[in-house]
């Protein structure tokens, strides 16, 4: 069994929104989404950090689902900032039982064994782009932090690995309640995407601090899922 990950997935099986608009990378993603998945197991879990559909409601984003349901391995999924159909777990978890999506799970408030030792956990994040005046930001980035602690205390003692949408690390950018959360919890790997085409410049892959930081945003990556485990 190994850990993958891959963000932006931005399918539009139901959506008029053909994603080769923005550069010749995203020619034919779906199917090269689709050879990049062939080499994973059907043991394998892959974590989906945001932005997967263009649909607006559940409705909306059955098919982009049946697609993703139909890819090899177990799929982990968290919102990203255009996941405009993300509603409750109740009724999101309802949706994949509704429609028979076996092979994927919300991560959201809550983490997700992997193995014996380890653990999945994740929230959105929060990122400058989103700052709509200091309450505002105050807000929203408070309710990230709760939401990626608690992720992380369900983790208990295990090994965490934290998946995020927003990098809490971009070129001279920083995120600081994002990043206190991965050291006070000792999180060796953290996982985002969201970036694409001219922004990846500034993505950071490497370490900073204690924590090993990877863009695994879609387009960065060729759509190939990045094996983290």
């Amino acid at each position: 069994m190994s850990l993958y990950a891959i963000g932006d997935l931005h399918l539009s099986f139901a959506a008029d929104k053909p994603m080769d608009v923005f550069g010749p990378a995203w020619e034919n993603h779906v199917e090269k989404l689709r050879e990049g998945f062939s080499t994973l197991g059907e043991e394998d879990v892959c974590v989906l950090c945001g932005d997967i559909s263009w649909g607006m409601d559940l409705p909306g984003v059955r098919e982009d689902f049946r697609f993703i349901d139909g890819l090899p391995g177990r799929k982990i999924i968290l919102k990203g900032n255009h996941d405009l159909w993300w509603t409750s777990m109740t009724k999101m978890t309802a949706f994949l039982e509704e429609n028979g999506f076996s092979t994927i799970s919300f991560l959201h408030n809550n983490a997700w064994p992997y193995g014996e030792n380890a653990a999945i956990c994740g929230t959105r994040g929060w990122f400058y782009e989103e700052s709509r005046g200091e309450n505002h930001d105050k807000k929203m980035i408070a309710r990230e932090v709760l939401r990626l602690e608690a992720s992380l205390k369900a983790a208990g003692d295990r090994e965490k690995y934290v998946f995020l949408h927003y990098p809490p690390k971009y070129g001279n950018y920083l995120c600081p309640e994002i990043l206190e959360l991965l050291r006070t919890y000792d999180v060796k790997t953290c996982c985002s995407g969201h970036l694409h085409a001219e922004s990846l410049r500034w993505a950071f892959n490497g370490w900073y601090e204690h924590t090993r930081h990877l863009c695994v945003s879609g387009d960065g990556i060729g759509f190939r899922p990045c094996k983290i485990l």
